[in-house]
């Protein structure tokens, strides 16, 4: 009875055994071998299968380290003190070329166009002592390029159109005056611009540059002369002027004129003060287009 007991116990765990091994078979889709007299039957060995690489979510990803910024060196070359001293030098003369601007437009707003006037001279000073003190101390630099442009841009295209607008405010229509002092801001800012990228001529300017225009309007204003639409026209004139091409000789050159020419000017201005300025104005502006035929009709004679 017992040996019956087990026999059929055996049997028992003998088929649970099969179909176990027939369903792993089944759900891995792999060959059962077919059964064979007396034998159970057998399932092929199973590769052990790597478990998968978990994928985080994005916020539980680790973030690379970012590339520390660059930080650039605004004075180029070697940092001892004498250039360190320059470099500040420079600096503040266009700093302090830029606060008088700003100045000029306080005072021309309320009304003190004389201050104001002077402002913008002063304007016109610390303009050449930067570039002579950079070049002196050799620290020349493109922040010094870009930081004289903007404060000319502030000097020269902002407050000089303002200082204008509020002397010829009550001796013009507004409906003119307004035009002309938004081309001078206008102009300013294409001749400054195009400073920047255009090659340095060391003997003529490509146009007017702006100092010499807000230098020419202030002393105007401080002189006093008749305001009307003829002044307004000039004002436009001196605007476009700017973005020609017209060469203009540097004022560095007038050391190179005859003793008479430099007498006569100081005795005319002795005499009329303002008629001597005018007719100073009106030779330079005029000399630009000049100074073009002449260097065209010579370009024309040496290619033939």
């Amino acid at each position: 009875m017992t040996r019956g007991l087990r026999r059929g116990g055996s049997l028992a765990r003998r088929v649970l055994v099969g179909r176990r091994q027939h369903d792993t078979a089944a759900s891995l889709r792999l060959p059962v071998d077919p059964p064979r007299d007396g034998q159970h039957r057998t399932v092929g060995m199973i590769a052990p299968v790597s478990p998968a690489v978990p994928s985080y979510p994005a916020a539980e990803r680790v973030p690379e380290p970012a590339p520390s910024p660059v930080v650039p060196r605004l004075l180029p070359g070697e940092h001892t003190w004498k250039r360190r001293i320059g470099f500040a030098l420079a600096n503040g003369c266009t700093v302090a070329s830029l606060l008088l601007g700003v100045t000029a437009i306080f005072l021309a707003m309320a009304g003190n166009l004389r201050a104001g006037a002077l402002c913008l001279i002063a304007c016109v000073v610390f303009d050449g002592l930067d570039g002579g003190l950079a070049r002196a101390f050799k620290v020349a630099s493109p922040f010094g390029a870009q930081m004289d442009s903007m404060a000319d841009m502030c000097s020269f295209g902002i407050a000089t159109p303002v200082l204008v607008y509020k002397w010829l405010a009550e001796g013009a229509p507004v409906a003119v005056l307004a035009p002309v002092c938004a081309l001078v801001a206008a102009c300013a800012a294409i001749r400054l611009a195009r400073f920047n990228v255009s090659p340095k001529d060391g003997s003529y300017f490509s146009g007017i540059p702006t100092t010499l225009v807000a230098g020419i309007l202030a002393l105007a204003c401080l002189l006093h002369p008749r305001p009307g639409l003829a002044l307004v026209a000039s004002i436009g004139v001196l605007a476009i002027l700017m973005v020609t091409t017209f060469p203009y000789a540097k004022l560095a050159q007038l050391r190179r004129l005859p003793l008479w020419l430099v007498v006569v000017p100081v005795a005319g201005a002795l005499l009329n003060l303002t008629a001597t300025f005018l007719v100073l104005v009106a030779i330079y502006l005029l000399s630009g287009p000049l100074l073009w035929l002449k260097h065209r009709r010579t370009a024309r004679s040496a290619s033939a």
